[in-house]
């Protein structure tokens, strides 16, 4: 995307072609504009084209530019935070709610990808929480616990079963979530697009949003080569805001990840390695990532940034790290990598803000993008077709305040990242 092969690696080479756009000229008119391509605004057009309303979408870049085009590609139910702690953070409604809404969300998403006909490589064979240790063992079973007291279909594996299900002895056990799933995270935001195109709604892509004002009871948003006026604006740029809503990106604090794609495995190194293709991550501090795309090829991933010296301390540790996991990997050959930026909050939880009277916007997804993104653009949908007032949402109002130390904490995460995989996985 943009020649840039470590924006969206493997993504890029393999998603089908977005639907044609072309940048905003001169001024229009619409009952709502969304202001970024992601999953939450692709999935609020959507809806709303589909309840028969006028929608026109601005993207600054491209559709699935930010995270929706850069991620791992697990589709995960609920959020990092423990889900009893949820209550205690949100207030026992919105807590109880949120985790209603994000253990349904895959649901929702492959539901939306069978109901359109998406190609993006969609599982639905769960994903694998791996236990490092006998502590990782015990998160695990805590959350499992947990999500299970609630009716959640989860299940806690030992090493055997494990063991059977990825191809390794590198953890003591793991959690299995079978509600969960993998995709092909840029082919999906591209189908997305493609279904709300067909909905009606109005694309413009390379058209980033300068300046907000309001005139007459409405809402105009500048475009630097046009403008669109409309009655409701939805704020959905999340880490990667910039402009007027660039409070939303700040409320957040950058931590890297980084993936890189190996060439495709041959035949019995598939049958050995995730022959079910379930999505897996660990339970280390510097969590590592891996899954399988429809080709064979082993996705695997970590905290980092592919840029500066970065890059080769990345790429060498990526290396050691995957042969000790995967010993009959002998011999790795990566033909892909790219990072981005996971946006997260000072609590791990999202946001709900309300910027003026019909300027809201859901943010803050803490690397759990996928579900949560597609479910927060039907909940504002919903909000303005009057279905859901604002005491019925799954988060309170919050005003986006950014958080102490931010830019040093953004270092510190990148340089410590480094200093991790320089030394680890040495033998």
């Amino acid at each position: 995307m943009f020649n840039d092969p470590r924006s969206h690696g493997l993504w890029e080479k393999t998603a089908p072609p977005a639907p044609l756009s072309e940048p905003l000229s001169g001024d229009v008119s619409s009952e709502i504009v969304i202001i970024g391509g992601g999953y939450t605004g692709l999935s609020a057009a959507l809806h709303l084209a589909e309840a028969g309303r006028s929608v026109i979408l601005l993207e600054a870049k491209a559709i699935g530019f930010g995270g929706a085009g850069r991620n791992v590609g697990l589709i995960n139910a609920g959020m990092w935070v423990m889900p009893d702690d949820l209550p205690g953070e949100l207030g026992a409604v919105h807590g109880e709610r949120l985790l209603t809404l994000l253990g349904n969300g895959p649901q929702v998403v492959m539901g939306l990808i069978d109901k359109h006909g998406i190609a993006c490589e969609l599982t639905r064979t769960g994903t694998l929480h791996c236990a490092v240790g006998d502590k990782g063992f015990a998160e695990i079973e805590e959350r499992a616990r947990q999500w299970q007291k609630r009716g959640a279909d989860v299940e806690v594996l030992d090493a055997t079963e494990t063991e059977r299900r990825i191809g390794t002895r590198a953890y003591r056990g793991a959690l299995l979530d079978r509600r969960a799933g993998t995709l092909q995270p840029l082919a999906y935001a591209r189908g997305l697009a493609h279904a709300a195109v067909k909905a009606g709604v109005q694309i413009h892509t390379e058209t980033p949003a300068i300046a907000w004002q309001q005139q007459a009871g409405r809402h105009v948003i500048s475009t630097g080569d046009g403008s669109v006026t409309a009655d409701w604006v939805i704020v959905a740029t999340d880490a990667y805001s910039a402009g007027p809503f660039e409070a939303v990106r700040r409320e957040q604090v950058h931590l890297p990840y980084f993936n890189l794609a190996t060439t495709p495995l041959s035949d019995n190194l598939r049958r050995s390695i995730l022959p079910a293709r379930e999505g897996c991550w660990d339970t280390k501090e510097i969590l590592s990532s891996f899954r399988m795309d429809d080709e064979g090829r082993l996705v695997f991933g970590s905290v980092g940034a592919l840029r500066g010296p970065g890059t080769a301390i990345h790429t060498g540790w990526a290396r050691r790290a995957l042969r000790r996991i995967f010993p009959q990997l002998s011999d790795i050959d990566f033909e892909a990598e790219w990072y981005g930026q996971i946006g997260m909050t000072d609590n791990a939880l999202p946001r709900f803000h309300r910027f003026a009277d019909r300027v809201v916007g859901f943010s803050g997804y803490n690397g759990r993008g996928i579900a949560p993104g597609t479910v927060f653009g039907k909940v504002l949908a919903a909000h303005i077709l009057g279905e859901a007032g604002e005491a019925d949402l799954p988060l309170p109002l919050t005003e986006a305040r950014e958080p102490a130390f931010r830019a040093l904490k953004e270092t510190y995460y990148e340089a410590g990242a480094q200093v991790a995989h320089l030394a680890g996985d040495r033998f």
